[in-house]
C-alpha cells in the first residue's frame, strides 16, 4: 500500500469513528428491527426472549470450481459458519442484548477496504433453549453476493422471538471478507442452504445432547434467500437452472460440469424436500440473464412469497423479479412490491459507520434505499413474513392480512395503521390447475 493509500485509509478510519461518536446519542436506542410508530400490526416483536449461537460446519467432498482445470474439479472440504436465532429461556436479571462483530468493504477491493463495525441486536448470547415449548419450526437465511450471516439480524431475531429456529449461513466466497470469483456462489448457494438445513435438522434429533437437541421441528422447514441467495432457495424449492447457466457456467470455469445436477435437464433434478413447507424470495437474481426458463420455474410448487422493489437494477423487475412471479405457474405465489425501491427491500439499515464522510457511497447503498426509509422496509417485511410463514409453519389464520387489494394506496391495508400503507402493491396467483 503506498504512502497516499495509507493516509487516505487513515483518514477514513479516522472520519467514521469520530462520526461514530456524534451520533451514538441518536441510535444508541433504536436497534435494527425496532418497531416505528407506524409500524404494521404483525412487525411487533414475539413473546419469547431470543438467543443466539454460532456454530461451524464442514461439507466435505465439494467441487472447487474457483481450481478447475480441463474441465475437472479438485475436491475440498467447504467450511461454512452459521449463526442461530432461538427461543431462550434467560437466567433472572439477564438483559436480551448482544453486539454482532462484522465488517464493511469488500475484500480485495481498494476502493472499498475492510472496515471492522458492531451490529448492536436484542438477543442473548449462548442463552439456554426453551425446549419446554418446542420443537419449533426451522428457518434457514441465505444473503446475497457479497454479504453476511448478519445482513438481516432486523428480521432473524424478530422471527425467533415468535417462535422458529432461525439459521442464517455465511457463504464461503461470498461474504464482504473472503469475496472470491462469481462462479463460487453460482454452484455453491444452493448446496449450501441444502447441507445447512440438514446439519441443523439433524442436531435438533440428535442422541448426543446439544443446544438444538428436542428445539427443531424439522419436519416444518422455511428457507429464505436475498439476491443470490434467493437465486439458491428458489433452485432449492425446485426451479431448476436453464441449460443456458450450466453452458456459461462451464465457460467461465474452464469446463466444469458442477453445476449440472442443479438444471432442470437433469433426469434426477427436482428432488425437492417434502419438509420445505414455505419459501420466501427477496429481489431473487438471474432472470433477466436466462438463468431460469419456462420449464425450469414450473418446477417451483412451495407456497412463495417474493418481495422486490420495481426499480430493482440488480436482478430487474418486469424481466426479472416479477418474470419469475409470472412464470412459477404451479406454486401459490405472492408478490410484494415496493414502489420506486430498487434492490435493497432485504437488508438491516446501513450501520453508523456507512455515514461517515469520505466512504465510497456504495457503502451506504449496500443498506439504503433511495426512496424508502430501511426501517419502515424492515418493519413491513416482518409484518408479512410473520403471516405468511405462521399460515404455512404454525396454520396459524393470518389471512387477512394477505387477502388484500392489490394497490396500497386504494384502501388501508388490514394491519396497518390509518394513512401507513402507501407505495406499495401485493399481487397473488394460485397455482395452475
Amino acid at each position: 500500500m503506498s504512502i497516499i493509500n495509507r493516509f487516505s485509509y487513515l483518514q477514513i478510519i479516522i472520519c467514521f469513528l469520530i462520526y461514530n461518536l456524534s451520533l451514538n446519542a441518536q441510535t444508541d436506542s433504536f436497534v435494527y428491527g425496532d418497531a416505528l410508530p407506524d409500524a404494521p400490526e404483525l412487525s411487533a416483536r414475539g413473546t419469547y426472549a431470543v438467543g443466539v449461537s454460532t456454530l461451524d460446519f464442514i461439507h466435505e467432498g465439494q467441487a472447487d470450481v474457483l481450481n478447475s482445470k480441463n474441465g475437472i474439479d479438485p475436491i475440498y472440504d467447504r467450511p461454512l459458519k452459521v449463526e442461530v436465532w432461538y427461543p431462550a429461556q434467560l437466567a433472572k436479571g439477564a438483559i436480551e442484548t448482544v453486539l454482532y462483530n462484522e465488517v464493511m468493504g469488500t475484500a480485495n477491493d481498494s476502493l472499498r477496504p475492510l472496515i471492522p463495525i458492531t451490529i448492536k441486536g436484542r438477543a442473548s448470547r449462548d442463552a439456554a433453549p426453551l425446549t419446554a415449548n418446542g420443537p419449533f419450526p426451522l428457518l434457514v437465511v441465505a444473503h446475497g453476493y457479497v454479504g453476511s450471516r448478519y445482513l438481516m439480524t432486523y428480521l432473524t431475531e424478530n422471527l425467533a422471538s415468535k417462535g422458529y429456529v432461525v439459521v442464517s449461513i455465511d457463504h464461503t466466497d461470498s461474504t464482504f471478507k473472503d469475496a472470491s470469483p462469481f462462479s463460487s456462489t453460482l454452484v455453491n448457494r444452493a448446496k449450501d442452504i441444502s447441507f445447512v438445513m440438514n446439519q441443523i435438522a439433524d442436531l435438533g434429533t440428535s442422541k448426543n445432547k446439544n443446544f438444538l437437541t428436542g428445539l427443531v421441528d424439522s419436519e416444518n422447514i422455511g428457507i429464505i434467500g436475498y439476491s443470490m441467495g434467493g437465486y439458491g432457495v428458489l433452485n432449492v424449492a425446485g426451479a431448476g437452472y436453464s441449460d443456458g447457466l450450466v453452458g456459461f457456467f462451464s465457460g467461465m470455469t474452464g469446463g466444469s460440469k458442477a453445476i449440472v445436477d442443479l438444471a432442470m435437464s437433469n433426469p434426477e433434478f427436482p428432488k425437492v424436500d417434502p419438509r420445505i413447507k414455505a419459501v420466501v424470495a427477496f429481489a431473487p437474481w438471474g432472470m433477466e440473464r436466462g438463468i431460469w426458463d419456462a420449464e425450469g420455474l414450473k418446477g417451483l410448487k412451495v407456497p412463495t412469497f417474493f418481495v422486490a422493489g420495481n426499480q430493482d437494477d440488480i436482478s430487474g423487475y418486469e424481466k426479472g423479479i416479477k418474470a419469475i412471479y409470472t412464470g412459477a405457474v404451479n406454486a401459490d405465489r405472492y408478490l410484494l412490491t415496493y414502489k420506486n425501491a430498487r434492490h435493497n427491500v432485504a437488508p438491516n439499515p446501513p450501520p453508523v459507520e456507512a455515514l461517515a464522510p469520505g466512504l465510497h457511497i456504495d457503502e451506504y447503498y449496500r443498506y439504503a434505499e433511495p426512496s424508502w426509509d430501511e426501517r419502515k422496509i424492515n418493519n413491513v417485511n416482518q409484518h408479512f413474513l410473520t403471516a405468511f410463514l405462521g399460515i404455512h409453519l404454525k396454520q396459524k389464520d393470518y389471512s387477512k392480512f394477505l387477502e388484500l387489494q392489490e394497490n396500497s394506496n386504494e384502501k388501508d391495508w388490514t394491519g396497518f395503521k390509518p394513512r401507513s400503507s402507501t407505495g406499495m402493491e401485493l399481487l397473488h396467483a394460485k397455482p395452475a390447475p
